[in-house]
């Protein structure tokens, strides 16, 4: 689940409690329009291209089931460890050139795929290297729009914000992987790694048409621009910074917990329901594909109703009821059967997962940036989607053992039960500074 999306609000807060009334066309400003449009153009691509490395790896170089595992898992993992240091890296720069830099990484390095294709170099270690600095790249570029978003709107604007990312990802979602699925059919997998960049560089020249100073991070009394003692270099324990200042806080400590344990165990159980619907219970692949694709609409729905729902209820109650309610749905998987009926079944659970997540998601991303201090938001958020990444590949090794062991729609259901208590690990209270004001 990515963390990660865009939304269309129709209500937002500026400063001191002031209420502000908006429409679904209120306008963040021009800056942040260039930094929307970057984030669209590279999520597309990134759909477009959705599964084009393993099969690549299938199709071009043969290669094998244990291959294309390592080249989901190994790559997620190594990259999210070779990440680890470019979060504090990250915390004492501007954030606009960083972005603008891992935006042209990315593009560059996915480049090589088709280069190399074309000249007959192609081997499986390229794919895992590519696979290894895109995942280093997407966390860091991640950490750092996280940062720079909260520089360049008011506290009040980030729901609108984080609501229009929401539903900016769902849309993308929704579009891409049929788009992407027709150019893979006419033009090969190989086609769509190129699509994906050319978005990356579609997304840097949008980044730069925002323009602009970019400010550095505030100097502290007695410190280098960098934020570190004059003549002290990166230390050790810079790289667990994010780790610490998220334990320390009574909030962001809980809402960790539970977002990596609700993701790592909805993920870990994809692979056994695709063996299970692909295998024992004989669905075509267009139907496992729509089973997915139809319900994303709710994720759009979803992200639109987060702004009226927080403008109505607070930030609190959207956050603890859309926490609680998403964590009902994955169980009912344990059920699927064959035919019509099991189609439904899934695509009923998927909608209400992924609706439930629609609404908790930028909620949930705007708590977690107005927690977070200005001097730590690219450090925390690289710890947190480095975690998210590291859990989410432990429990999928995990689930699969288990899989074997209890037979994937027992395994499934033991994931969901688990969910259910994951409520439990939502923060009781938000202070003051993390609260929606109305």
């Amino acid at each position: 689940m990515t963390p990660y999306a865009d939304r269309l609000y129709g209500w937002t807060a500026r400063g001191g409690g002031r209420r502000v009334g908006t429409g679904s066309g209120h306008r963040l400003g021009r800056a942040f329009g260039w930094l929307w449009a970057a984030y669209g153009t590279s999520a597309l691509g990134t759909w477009l291209a959705f599964g084009a490395l393993p099969l690549i790896a299938i199709r071009v170089l043969d290669a094998g089931p244990a291959e294309v595992s390592a080249l989901a898992c190994a790559g997620a993992a190594v990259g999210a460890a070779v990440a680890v240091p470019l979060g504090p890296w990250t915390e004492f720069r501007p954030k606009r050139p960083v972005l603008i830099a891992m935006d042209l990484v990315r593009c560059a390095t996915l480049l090589t795929v088709p280069a190399a294709f074309a000249l007959g170099a192609l081997t499986f270690l390229q794919l895992l290297l590519v696979s290894v600095v895109v995942s280093a790249a997407d966390i860091t570029f991640r950490a750092a729009s996280g940062a720079y978003l909260k520089t360049l709107l008011p506290a009040g604007e980030l729901l609108v914000a984080n609501a229009r990312f929401e539903s900016t990802a769902w849309t993308t979602t929704i579009i891409g992987p049929p788009l992407g699925g027709a150019l893979t059919g006419i033009l090969g997998p190989v086609v769509t790694v190129l699509a994906d960049a050319v978005s990356y560089l579609l997304s840097a020249l949008g980044i730069h048409a925002i323009g602009g100073h970019a400010p550095r991070p505030e100097k502290r009394p007695g410190t280098r621009p960098e934020g570190r003692p004059e003549g002290a270099r990166m230390r050790a324990g810079d790289l667990l910074e994010g780790w610490r200042y998220v334990l320390a806080d009574g909030t962001l400590r809980p809402l960790f917990f539970n977002t990596a344990l609700f993701n790592g165990l909805v993920m870990a159980t994809q692979p056994l329901l695709a063996v299970l619907m692909l295998g024992r219970l004989g669905f075509a692949p267009w139907q496992y594909g729509l089973a997915f694709a139809v319900p994303s609409i709710g994720g759009l729905l979803g992200s639109r109703l987060a702004g009226p729902l927080v403008a109505r209820f607070g930030q609190r109650e959207v956050l603890a009821r859309a926490g609680a309610l998403r964590a009902l749905w994955p169980v009912g998987l344990a059920f699927v059967g064959p035919g019509t009926g099991g189609l439904v079944l899934v695509m009923g659970v998927e909608l209400g997962l992924i609706f439930c997540c629609g609404v908790f998601n930028p909620v949930y991303a705007t708590c977690r940036l107005r927690l977070t201090a200005a001097d730590r938001v690219a450090r925390t958020l690289s710890a947190w989607a480095v975690s998210t990444k590291a859990s989410t590949a432990l429990l999928t090794a995990v689930w699969g053992v288990l899989g074997t062991l209890l037979g994937p729609r027992t395994a499934i259901a033991l994931a969901g039960v688990l969910l259910l208590a994951t409520p439990l690990l939502l923060p009781r209270r938000l202070p003051e500074r993390a609260a929606a004001h109305g």
